[in-house]
C-alpha cells in the first residue's frame, strides 16, 4: 500500500499525531495537542508553537486540521487514518477497520481501561466526522499479546470471574514492544520467528515482554497496566490482599485503594519523585528513599528479566526501550547486574556512549546480545494500519 497515513493517538488531554508516508516510512510531521480542556492548552506542529484554548478533543482535532492546512503538508494525499486503542480485549486481536459495531464494542470494554479507551475512542469519533471518506483502523495495545498461552494469561480464580467479567492477562505496551522486537531480529540479521527476546519498556509505564519467535508467550502486565515492574506512579506487582487489609484497618474505601495504587505509589510513593533523572538526583544527594527506590525498580525488572529467561528457554537479547530504557545508562547497567551467569551483561563504555540510533550495549561476541532500540509506536501503528488495509481490499 502507496499513500499517507494520519496516525492519531488521543489521550485523556491530549492529541499526539504524525503524518507517515508509508512507503518510505518517512514522518512528514509530527505535531502535539496537549493540555486539552485547560485554561491554556498548547499546540506543538511540527517547529511550530502555538498556545490557546482547547475547551475538548473536537476543538483540538480542529485545530490540528488548521495547523495542517496553515503549514503544511497538505492532508490530500492522506489514505486512512490510524488509531492507537489501549484495550482490545479478548474481542480485538489484531489491527480492524473502525464502524460504528467497532466503536460500540470499544465503548463496552472501557471498564478495562477507563483512563485510556474513552479518549481513545472520543479521538476516533472526532476524526471519523473530520475524515468521513477514509478508512479508519484501531491498532490495539493488548493485541500483540493475543497469542500469550492461556496457562500464563489465565489467574487462578474462580473460573467465572474469568467466563463472565473477562479477568485474565491481557498486556500492554504491544504496540512499542511489536516493533521494537521486530527490529532486533533486523539488527540480529536473523529471521524474526527464530529469535527469542526479552523487551523491557521501561518508562513512566513499564513492562516486561516474553517474545518468542514473534510471539508474546508472557508480559508483565495484567488485566490492567498496574500489575508488573515498579512504576512512576504505579504500584506493579504486590500481595492481592493488600486492599481487603488496608480496607478492615485503615477503613479505606476500594477506589481510594486504587487511586492510590495507580496514582500515589510506585517511585512516587517510595521517594516523592515519578521521573527517574530526578530520582537520581535524589539518591546522588544521600536520599535513602530515592536510594532504594532505585534497588527495588532494577531488583524487580531483574527479576522478570530471569523468570522471562525460564519461560523462554533461550534468550538471543534483551532489548530496552521507551524513554527511561533508551536514555538512562545508570539503570540499564543496575538492571542486568549479576546476569553474566545467563550471558546477559553490559559492557560500560557501549552502555555509555550517548546515542539515539538502535545499538548493542554488550560486549562484543556476548552470549546474549543487549540492545538498546528506540520505540516508533507511531510508526508501527502505520504500518498495521496499511496492513489492514490491504488485507481487507484483497
Amino acid at each position: 500500500m502507496t499513500g499517507r497515513i494520519l496516525v492519531i493517538n488521543a489521550g485523556s488531554s491530549s492529541i499526539k499525531y504524525q503524518l507517515i508516508d508509508v512507503a518510505t516510512r518517512r514522518k512528514l510531521v509530527t505535531g502535539l495537542a496537549e493540555r486539552i480542556g485547560e485554561e491554556t492548552s498548547v499546540l506543538t506542529h511540527g517547529a511550530h508553537r502555538v498556545e490557546r484554548r482547547l475547551a475538548d478533543h473536537e476543538e483540538g482535532l480542529k485545530a490540528v486540521l488548521a495547523a495542517f492546512a496553515e503549514h503544511g503538508p497538505p492532508l490530500d494525499e492522506v489514505v486512512a487514518v490510524g488509531h492507537r486503542v489501549v484495550h482490545g480485549g479478548s474481542r480485538f486481536i489484531q489491527p480492524t477497520i473502525i464502524d460504528e459495531r467497532v466503536e460500540r464494542t470499544i465503548e463496552e470494554l472501557a471498564p478495562l481501561a477507563p483512563l485510556h479507551n474513552p479518549p481513545n475512542l472520543e479521538g476516533i469519533r472526532v476524526a471519523r466526522s473530520a475524515f468521513p471518506h477514509l478508512p479508519h483502523v484501531a491498532v490495539f495495545d493488548t493485541a500483540f499479546h493475543a497469542t500469550i498461552p492461556r496457562h500464563a494469561a489465565t489467574y487462578a480464580v474462580p473460573r467465572e470471574w474469568t467466563a463472565k467479567y473477562a479477568v485474565r492477562r491481557y498486556g500492554f505496551h504491544g504496540i512499542s514492544v511489536a516493533y521494537v522486537s521486530r527490529r532486533a531480529a533486523e539488527l540480529l540479521g536473523r529471521p524474526y520467528g527464530e529469535v527469542n527476546s526479552i523487551v523491557l519498556h521501561l518508562g513512566n509505564g513499564a513492562s516486561a515482554t516474553a517474545v518468542r519467535g514473534g510471539r508474546s508467550i508472557d508480559t508483565s502486565m495484567g488485566i490492567t497496566p498496574l500489575a508488573g515492574l515498579v512504576m512512576g506512579t504505579r504500584s506493579g506487582d504486590i500481595d492481592p490482599a493488600i486492599p481487603g487489609y488496608l480496607h478492615r484497618v485503615a477503613g479505606l474505601g476500594i477506589p481510594e485503594i486504587d487511586e492510590a495504587l495507580n496514582k500515589e505509589s510506585g517511585l512516587l510513593g517510595l521517594c516523592g519523585a515519578n521521573d527517574l533523572r530526578d530520582v537520581w538526583r535524589l539518591a546522588d544527594a544521600g536520599d535513602e528513599n530515592a536510594r532504594l527506590a532505585m534497588e527495588m525498580y532494577a531488583y524487580r525488572v531483574r527479576c522478570y528479566i530471569g523468570a522471562y529467561y525460564a519461560a523462554l528457554g533461550r534468550v538471543d537479547a534483551v532489548v530496552f526501550t521507551a524513554g527511561v530504557g533508551e536514555n538512562d545508562q545508570r539503570t540499564r547497567a543496575l538492571a542486568v547486574e549479576g546476569l553474566s551467569r545467563l550471558g546477559i551483561e553490559i559492557d560500560p563504555v557501549r552502555n555509555a556512549a550517548p546515542a539515539k540510533e538502535p545499538r548493542f550495549i554488550s560486549p562484543e561476541g556476548a552470549e546474549v546480545a543487549v540492545m538498546v532500540i528506540p520505540t516508533d509506536e507511531e510508526l508501527e501503528i502505520a504500518v498495521q494500519t496499511a496492513a489492514c488495509i490491504a488485507a481487507g481490499s484483497a
